[in-house]
């Protein structure tokens, strides 16, 4: 139906131009025709402009019927390859390169008045200003589109805030925090409040590791996904937001730079991550600490059960773990191994690589 409809419009098109054409060249057929001709009427139409406009109507029709075909293919293509262009763009792409776009031949307007009186090249700096200052309104409005989002996301959450009083700020999970698995026992016994964010770059690197050649770095990829996954399908409040920075390469420098324009607080295990944030004013939860801070305390004096599992680097001693896996070192443990021993603690030792505690055996209780 839309090929009939285009081709019914070529055909008139070509038509009236054939029409127009055919007039123009009235004058130069005077001169040569009948003085009968040129007098004689139709409906107040001379004879000569009738026939000179059926003849270009003629003309026009059939070159009309002849070419329409290859006119409509041709718009098809053209329309086409515009829309896959389009497709291809984003969405906030399209919206703010428009507006950009708008922005900057408002300006080049609005400059042009000062060189619009000015003789011969008044007019053609007008057009020059607006060409130059319309491509870089959308350029600039397109490459920095994320920060004006963010400023405006950011004063929307200002404003929401002082209506509504404080409410939980989203929280950003890194790469090496979703591969590492102990983010949805943490999610699901409700430490973590408000939304939980994670940027299409971190999902990106996922998808990169879970892709690499490397059997280590694929298991680890694809349990990151996984784990996502699992968090999406148990809770609501998980965002997966388009936020970009093609300028920057590093995962982690994307991180703090969406942190720090929106608020957000930065959940990882990364010691260096966590260090940079810091240094920026970034607020940041990292889930080794909150290890460190639940773990069981045990002072010297006190009686545990373990199970002594292997010998001890000391002749004679034995080691154990406790359920977080600070290790316990048991004198005269050796001759214990394998069996589930009463110990009393003797001393606790806390080291940069973690606590070790040290004990001594009491008694064997049962294999």
């Amino acid at each position: 139906m839309p090929e009939k409809i285009l081709r019914v419009i070529f055909i008139l098109l070509f038509s009236v131009i054939g029409i127009v054409l055919a007039i123009q060249t009235e004058p130069l057929l005077t001169s040569v025709m009948d003085k009968n001709i040129l007098t004689e009427t139709v409906l107040g139409i001379t004879v000569l402009s009738l026939g000179t406009m059926l003849v270009g109507g003629v003309i026009g029709t059939v070159i009309g019927i002849a070419a329409s075909p290859y006119l409509i293919k041709s718009l098809f293509t053209f329309t086409s390859k515009v829309e896959k262009s389009l497709l291809s763009i984003s969405t906030q792409d399209l919206l703010m390169g428009t507006i950009g776009l708008f922005l900057g031949l408002l300006i080049a307007n609005l400059v042009g008045l000062a060189f619009g009186s000015i003789p011969y090249i008044g007019p053609y700096v007008s057009v020059a200003l607006s060409i130059v200052l319309g491509y870089i309104g959308m350029h600039l409005a397109i490459t920095k589109k994320t920060e004006f989002i963010g400023w405006f996301h950011f004063r929307a959450e200002n404003g929401s805030k002082n209506k509504r009083g404080n409410e939980a700020v989203g929280k950003l999970l890194d790469t090496n925090v979703i591969i590492d698995g102990r983010i949805i026992d943490i999610y699901k016994s409700g430490f973590l409040e408000g939304p939980i964010i994670v940027p299409v770059f971190v999902l990106e690197e996922l998808q990169k590791i879970a892709d690499s050649s490397d059997v280590l770095k694929r298991n680890r990829g694809r349990r990151g996904l996984d784990i996502l996954n699992h968090i999406k399908k148990s809770k609501d409040d998980i965002d997966i937001i388009a936020d970009d920075f093609d300028e920057i390469s590093e995962v982690d420098s994307k991180l703090v730079k969406l942190a720090k324009m929106k608020g957000y607080k930065i959940v990882t295990n990364d010691y260096n991550l966590n260090k940079v944030a810091e240094l920026q004013g970034i607020s940041v939860l990292n889930i080794n600490d909150l290890a460190i801070a639940v773990k069981p305390v045990v002072i010297p004096g006190e009686q545990i059960f373990v199970q002594l599992v292997k010998y001890g680097k000391e002749e004679g001693q034995g080691v154990a773990y406790l359920e977080d896996g600070t290790m316990i070192v048991v004198e005269n443990g050796a001759q214990a191994i394998g069996k589930e021993v009463s110990v009393i603690i003797t001393s606790v030792l806390q080291t940069a690589a973690g606590k070790m505690i040290f004990a001594k055996l009491e008694s064997v209780s049962h294999e």
